[in-house]
């Protein structure tokens, strides 16, 4: 019987690192019991990446689903908490601006606070609107608690990959994954239908399956190695295609947010986790050598090197198709955009709740194939947009890296977003995207983009009415932030417990 046809029953993954044994923590967890076998295929010789340390918010959807108490991940995977980007430099050698999560006021007569807030800026009023985001204010603070009397305090991550991997590990050992240690040497295509059929190790063991996971980061063993994709390259309008990354010692109480600061040929991340710093600089090889680039990211550490630069070659995109035949590319090996906001680890967790719901039974049926791809290169196609915009409205032509970013373009779909923004006020987003008009905003006016108008009804509240709303926001926010503690002091009593 053709793969193509018959029941799914063995599931073989490979390659392990956060991709592989996310995807096998969360197929170990739906199908505990069901009697199918669960087999990832990793090497000890192969290194991952294990630079996709920050997250954002929906990262506690998986984990919840996973039934993985929020205190015991902390703890395992030595996290912090982030509520949002502080970016440096890219309005301007001098602008810095904070994208939080959580929402920016509250929806007013059925429309987003940004309007209300931009008929007040153009009345004259003070421009900073940090104080009606909680998750801003608590940032300037260095302050958390995952909830107030009044609600949550929205918040991701940042933890320690390799330490994420090996508590993942052993979650879905316990549920009866298997783990296979081994180099694959060969892939078996059915003759007739072109399907993966077989893996053979270095050894000469042969595996055998039904469905088949690829999580061998961007080699796309199977998914490109073997059944040949291809692949849709952004380069031309994300032109980063280098990383070089070094950790350092943590000094300091850890701040509860990322930061992400402009540099002559790209961006420099620093994430604080518990026991330590993650750095690095994603940059263009086309402005910036590889030495300089690393000079550059040593001239400019927080701390002292703990171990040597890991460098990092990539192309922003996406494989043509992310399931393809009886293959689904997860992580890397299914695409990449640069970390810019985070969203490495999004992408995997997404993809592997789509998978989920359209887990294959009885053999693998076009159309189910066919839902799966749209809507996984549509999600690619919305994170590339967010992605770009910071740089398409980057106040910045100090350097040629920056001067070609400028004259590059955007996508179309870009390039309506920002362009009825500019002339209304109005935000664009489907219900479902990752990144709505809280993030939209902050990002946009923080790099300087002002729109000519707003919504007409924002309009509808006399001048006395709206500032009394805006005072009475601004006091919610102060209310809650009084009521969380130091996040150094929320981290010491998750390890004391």
């Amino acid at each position: 019987m053709s793969a193509r046809t018959r029941p799914v029953r063995r599931i073989v993954i490979v390659g392990g690192g956060s991709a592989g044994w996310m995807t096998a923590a969360a197929l170990g967890r739906a199908l505990a019991g069901q009697g199918q076998a669960i087999t990832l295929v990793e090497s000890e010789t192969i290194g991952t990446v294990g630079v996709g340390e920050a997250t954002v918010p929906p990262i506690h959807e998986f984990n919840r689903y996973l039934r993985i108490e929020p205190a015991d991940f902390l703890r395992a995977t030595h996290g912090t908490i982030k509520l949002g980007i502080a970016f440096d430099g890219w309005g301007g050698a001098d602008n810095s601006y904070f994208h939080p999560f959580g929402y920016l006021g509250v929806e007013m007569s059925g429309i987003h606070f940004h309007h209300y807030w931009l008929r007040h800026i153009a009345a004259g009023g003070d421009p900073d609107h940090g104080p009606y985001n909680l998750e801003t204010m608590a940032a300037r603070a260095g302050r958390f608690v995952p909830a107030t009397r009044h609600g949550p305090v929205h918040h991701a991550v940042h933890f320690d990959a390799a330490a994420y991997a090996r508590f993942l590990r052993t979650y879905a050992e316990d549920k009866g994954v298997v783990r296979v240690e081994g180099k694959v040497a060969d892939v078996t295509l059915d003759p007739e239908d072109g399907y993966i059929e077989a893996l053979t190790l270095d050894d000469g063991r042969r595996i055998e399956g039904d469905l088949f996971i690829d999580c061998s980061g961007f080699r796309g063993l199977l998914i490109e190695g073997a059944l040949a994709t291809g692949y849709t390259d952004w380069n031309h309008w994300l032109p980063c295609d280098s990383a070089v990354a070094m950790p350092t010692e943590r000094s300091g109480d850890p701040p509860p947010f990322t930061r992400s600061t402009a540099r002559a040929a790209g961006w420099q991340w620093r994430i604080p986790l518990q026991h330590r710093d993650g750095n690095g600089y994603v940059y263009s090889s086309a402005h910036l050598g590889h030495d300089a680039a690393e000079t550059a990211l040593r001239a400019n550490l927080p701390g002292a090197p703990l171990a040597d630069a890991n460098r990092l070659r990539f192309t922003a995109g996406h494989r043509k198709l992310i399931w393809n035949r009886n293959c689904v590319a997860i992580g890397l090996a299914g695409g990449f955009l640069e970390p810019l906001e985070s969203t490495s680890i999004h992408l995997i967790q997404t993809t592997i709740i789509r998978l989920l719901a359209l887990l294959p039974r009885d053999g693998f049926d076009p159309h189910v194939v066919a839902r799966f791809n749209r809507d996984a290169l549509h999600e690619y196609a919305t994170i590339r947009d967010f992605v770009i915009a910071h740089y398409a409205t980057a106040n910045r032509d100090d350097t040629p890296f920056w001067r070609d970013v400028a004259a590059a373009g955007v996508p179309d779909s870009l390039a309506e977003r920002i362009e009825a923004y500019r002339a209304t006020g109005n935000i664009l987003f489907e219900p479902g995207d990752l990144f709505g008009p809280t993030n939209w905003y902050a990002v946009l006016t923080g790099q300087g983009v002002r729109p000519k108008s707003w919504h007409p009804i924002a309009d509808g509240l006399s001048p006395e009415d709206l500032s009394a709303r805006l005072a009475t926001l601004r006091g919610r926010v102060a209310e809650q932030l009084s009521e969380l503690p130091p996040h150094s002091e929320f981290l010491r009593r998750l390890s004391a417990v």
